[in-house]
């Protein structure tokens, strides 16, 4: 009966070890695709982001430059890839100076306070088709900080990549003009040059 106990402590162990022996290589490999992905700057130059907003029933588009970040991303582990991306608020245009400047306000982005607005990948999911994905993350715009999910395309451009993609917040979400007669409703599409490093 002891000699049993003994096999079976013995089998045990080496299970328990091999589990773990399993689950730290899987860890291993996870962080080592993570680091050896391909690392990417978005430019401005070759980018837009772009935004369109009713008021009083017209439509006002307007735009934002000041690309700055980190991407990582390979396209063969899409699921592991990474964005942390921001804008410079400040450099918003909408084609109309006096309007551009009281954007820059404290009833709307509030750019003395809150310089930059931020996009951070939390997740990205295939969709089915080539260079087609979901993208989760979090946007923060002044101090509030949501939860955000919308379809993007990865192209390839040489040794760089194009991402495009488009959403819609609402203003109210991000303490964005209060009461104001615009519309609550603010669309954005992205189109980002992203050039390896």
């Amino acid at each position: 009966m002891t000699i049993m106990r003994s096999i079976l402590c013995f089998v045990l162990i080496q299970f328990a070890g091999f589990i773990c022996f399993a689950q730290q290589s899987a860890q291993t490999t996870t962080a080592a695709s993570v680091a050896s992905a391909p690392q990417y700057t978005p430019t401005d130059q070759g980018s837009s982001v772009t935004f369109k907003i009713k008021n009083l029933g017209f439509n006002v588009e307007g735009s934002f430059t000041g690309l700055k970040g980190k991407i990582s991303f390979d396209p063969e582990h899409p699921t592991e890839a990474s964005f942390d991306v921001t804008v410079d608020a400040a450099k918003i245009n909408t084609d109309n100076e006096m309007r551009d400047e009281h954007l820059r306000k404290e009833s709307y982005f509030d750019v003395q306070n809150y310089p930059v607005i931020r996009f951070v990948s939390t997740g990205i999911q295939t969709s089915g088709k080539k260079e087609n994905f979901v993208m989760s993350g979090k946007l923060t715009i002044r101090d509030h900080t949501k939860d955000i999910s919308f379809p993007f395309i990865a192209t390839p451009l040489g040794n760089d990549y194009i991402f495009s993609g488009a959403f819609t917040i609402n203003r109210k979400d991000f303490g964005i003009g209060g009461t104001s007669t615009i519309s609550s409703t603010l669309d954005l599409s992205l189109t980002v040059l992203a050039k390896k490093q």
